[in-house]
């Protein structure tokens, strides 16, 4: 769809499953299994979102998904079905992975970096857009390389380690703006120093969330992922861009969510609910 001047067209790497109850922290399965059914293993069904951004010229893509390099105990375990894999969505606006110039990542767990890089047929580990610079908080990047016992499980190097032996990293140190009308700004939480892309053309917004707020259904203040690191600073986080986005009109953009991708929030009894843009076919 047209943002201004800009052309905004959510994609995906396909869908995956995690627990519902991680997913929804302290809110109890009765209250979300009405939104999310849960399999017989309690998980439930995930959209792995990305973003292309089509502007100056250039292709700018939000996350990448979480690319082909799990084996099959891992794609078993979070029933990855990379269908359209993010190769097939850039195909779709007739891009290759050699098209894009920037990626924007929000933070570095594996199923919003997972895409950085692939697996060749040799089994090699490759930058999967080779002629793209990555853009990622240096602070996330710091965090990710030296993983704890709480983290480690979501952090793979070999989604981003490459990157930097071959330079092809630019660190960004807080709110940054990458190109006239493209930036990022923190959105801190779900990670340390995570971070929303911020799209603006002619006075329109338009903000990825990543997973501040992940589906649509995470939108109520206490709807917050057990996944989180900092909680109370997710919640705070929260308040603030909800407030912003529902001010000043912002497109949000869910990652997550298995059915609506993007919408404006509108205000209904005091409570902020999506009111869904589909894309534009």
């Amino acid at each position: 769809m047209k943002l201004g001047q800009f052309e905004i067209y959510p994609l995906t790497d396909g869908f995956f499953s995690l627990d519902g109850g991680a997913m929804f922290g302290v809110v109890p399965r009765v209250i979300w299994e009405k939104l999310h059914p849960p399999d017989n293993k309690n998980r439930i069904r995930l959209a792995l979102g990305t973003l292309l951004v089509r502007t100056h010229g250039q292709n700018i893509l939000v996350d990448t998904g979480i690319g082909n390099k799990g084996d099959a105990k891992f794609c078993e375990m979070f029933v990855v079905d990379r269908t359209p894999s993010i190769e097939q969505s850039l195909a779709t606006h007739h891009l290759t992975l050699n098209d894009i110039q920037i990626v924007i990542n929000t933070h570095l767990h594996l199923d919003h970096a997972g895409g950085n890089t692939r697996k060749d047929l040799q089994h090699r580990i490759l930058p999967t857009f080779p002629n793209a610079k990555y853009y990622i908080q240096r602070k996330e990047w710091k965090t990710a390389i030296r993983p704890n016992e709480r983290t480690k499980g979501s952090y793979r190097q070999e989604d981003f380690r490459i990157l930097e032996e071959m330079g092809l990293i630019e660190f960004l140190e807080g709110d940054a703006k990458i190109l006239e009308g493209i930036g990022v700004i923190e959105t801190p939480g779900h990670t340390e120093h995570h971070q929303s892309a911020l799209i603006e053309s002619e006075g329109k917004k338009a903000l990825f969330l990543g997973d501040l707020i992940p589906t649509t259904s995470h939108i109520p203040y206490p709807y917050i992922m057990g996944y989180d690191l900092f909680p109370l600073t997710t919640l705070a986080t929260k308040k603030k861009i909800l407030a912003r986005a529902y001010e000043e009109h912002w497109l949000l953009i869910f990652q997550h969510d298995p059915k609506i991708r993007m919408g404006y929030l509108k205000e209904i009894k005091g409570r902020f609910v999506v009111e869904e843009v589909k894309q534009e076919t």
